[in-house]
């Protein structure tokens, strides 16, 4: 395996570990909340997944830097990619420091951006491939 391939490999498993998470924790939040679950069970799993999505997402960025320079292509390729990276780390960390201030909506509408750039990541790597 080249050194190519295997920082491929360990970039895709971080990207959809992350992108993955938010899906499943979408899902599990709500029903959890459905359930009758309390604000301090709610908080474990969002602090648990905090810590697996903030650290899938910096392996992936560092690595696909690193991916970006081995393929040897134009920074300006990296632009939407890289435009729609920034503004999902942005909210997440904007999301992080508000969360226990806001109310579940606009925790929600947070999340729901957060996934909907982790989505436009995903399609912006596809087209770069």
């Amino acid at each position: 395996m080249t050194e190519f391939e295997l920082f491929k490999w360990v970039h895709l498993l971080a990207a959809a570990t992350w992108t993955g998470g938010l899906i499943v924790l979408a899902f599990l939040v709500g029903a959890a909340r459905k359930a009758g679950a309390d604000t301090e069970v709610l908080r474990a799993i969002a602090r648990r997944f905090g810590v697996v999505s903030w650290s899938a997402m910096a392996i992936a960025v560092a690595v696909g830097l690193r991916l970006y320079v081995l393929r040897g292509l134009p920074w300006a390729d990296f632009a939407l990619k890289g435009t729609l990276i920034a503004l999902s780390i942005g909210v997440s960390l904007f999301h992080h420091i508000t969360a226990r201030r806001t109310s579940p909506a606009m925790r929600g509408l947070q999340q729901g951006i957060i996934l909907l750039l982790a989505i436009g990541i995903f399609g912006a790597a596809v087209f770069l491939v």
